[in-house]
């Protein structure tokens, strides 16, 4: 949970928060009959929140103690009730919920830190204190301590200066091939996170000596690199269901296409992947792919058309011809990104007659290029023709408070202040016989629990 993003924080609106709050015997008085912060609002950011905000972490402010967390209650508030914090940006009115390390709230953790702020943030008794949280070194991954870290060269950004678009390379280190379950794709440190607009790692061709971190990873003939993750600022890791991963070859070098953006100083940007890795010798039944899916057609470079000022929309479909298994969705927005939309086009029935079902919806902060990763049981099966429709909205007006020029018309491109619409789309293959049975198991599941409800009533 971060109450600020990395960028464009207000400290002046800090220092005035400060001066908030009652004098603390009134907290005190307040809290005795009501929420407090020692025995109602602490756990809950022990929970959902200290794990970002403490010392050294991606947060910019601790907020462990009451100490911390009183000068930004008004913050908190703000942003817990937005629910733009913590950064989970589903559309909770819309499609599928069940998410693996759903990071949002629950509404009765919001009314109460709604709650503990119009109450004046009492501290109350402090004997009502949990105990702080332990993070052994392994926490400060998000998928515990890696079986392996691989980390690049660092790269020195500048203050000022077009975005830069450098490849580096560093080797695994392997000395037999590996199957890889979970990724994390991390910048080292605070302000390395603010330069790093994106960074995608694929495993090269060849061994260290004759790698070419410029391989094209989309060689149809299969001698250039291969895709292994995509980051982009402030992705939580790729989980992958039991018995699917990716392969991580014996002596491979791994290249890192970076996309980095000048903040106004000097920084030292380095990144680092740290990978689960199945045991020695273990291979999954399912290999992961992940690839761009809806990118606008017929042609980004065309039809991403926003003009100045207004709110526009795009869209873009991605057929697959084999039956699938959707296993996690990551928007992927500019600056100027508002909202985008997961669709599924299925094949037409025996009556010709196509049917559509939005799978979900997001709202869009350009800071938390969030991955979705679904529950096994409702990851979306996709049959053999279907369409995946992706719909994306971009906000170029004045209402959009992150807009850097809202006079202009914008286009697709690379650069940050130029726009994109698409979504990573995680998956695994399916034989026609798995997707039936698959399909079947989740029906005759349904159909249980419906009986099952019914009977109570």
């Amino acid at each position: 949970m971060s109450i600020s993003s990395t960028r464009g924080w207000s400290w002046g609106f800090a220092l005035a928060v400060v001066f908030f709050a009652t004098p603390l015997a009134a907290q005190q008085r307040q809290g005795d009959a009501g929420v407090t912060f020692t025995k109602d609002v602490a756990p809950i950011l022990q929970r959902s929140c200290v794990t970002c905000h403490r010392t050294g972490q991606i947060a910019p402010m601790s907020l462990r103690t009451y100490e911390e967390a009183r000068p930004w209650a008004r913050a908190i508030k703000t942003r817990v009730a937005a629910r733009s914090m913590p950064p989970w940006h589903i559309d909770k009115t819309v499609g599928i919920q069940e998410f693996k390390s759903d990071l949002s709230l629950p509404d009765k953790d919001i009314a109460t830190i709604v709650a503990w702020v119009d109450a004046g943030a009492p501290r109350g008794n402090p004997a009502d204190m949990p105990a702080q949280r332990d993070f052994a070194d392994g926490d400060q991954w998000a998928i515990g301590k890696p079986d392996l870290v691989v980390t690049f060269p660092a790269l020195k950004v500048p203050a000022s200066g077009p975005d830069l678009f450098p490849n580096v390379t560093a080797p695994t280190g392997l000395t037999e091939d590996r199957y890889v379950k979970a990724i994390q794709t991390r910048p080292i440190d605070a302000k390395a996170r603010q330069v790093v607009h994106h960074a995608i790692t694929t495993m090269l061709p060849g061994g260290a000596a004759d790698a070419d971190p410029n391989a094209n990873p989309d060689t149809a003939d299969g001698g250039g690199a291969q895709f292994i993750i995509e980051y982009a600022s402030g992705k939580a890791p790729e989980i992958y269901p039991e018995n699917s991963g990716i392969l991580l070859k014996a002596g491979s070098t791994l290249s890192l296409a970076n996309h980095l953006h000048s903040i106004g100083e000097e920084v030292t940007s380095q990144v680092e992947v740290g990978f689960l890795l199945y045991p020695k010798g273990e291979v999954p039944k399912y290999i992961r792919y992940s690839t761009h899916h809806g990118d606008p057609t017929p042609s980004a470079g065309d039809s991403l058309d926003i003009p100045a000022g207004t709110v526009a929309r795009v869209d873009g479909y991605t057929l697959h011809t084999k039956p699938g298994k959707i296993i996690a969705w990551q928007p992927h927005m500019h600056i100027r990104g508002k909202y985008q939309c997961l669709e599924l086009i299925y094949p037409g029935n025996p009556s010709n007659v196509m049917r559509r079902e939005t799978i979900n919806c997001a709202n869009w902060d350009y800071n938390w290029h969030s991955v979705y990763n679904y529950q096994d049981q409702v990851a979306p099966l996709v049959p053999a023709g279907t369409v995946i429709h992706i719909v994306s909205w971009h906000d170029n007006s004045t209402g959009n408070r992150h807009n850097p020029d809202p006079k202009n018309w914008v286009g697709y491109g690379d650069r940050t202040i130029d726009e994109m619409g698409f979504s990573w789309i995680g998956w695994i293959d399916l034989t026609e016989e798995e997707y039936q049975k698959e399909l079947a198991d989740r029906n005759a599941a349904r159909q249980k629990n419906t009986s099952s409800t019914q009977g109570q009533n």
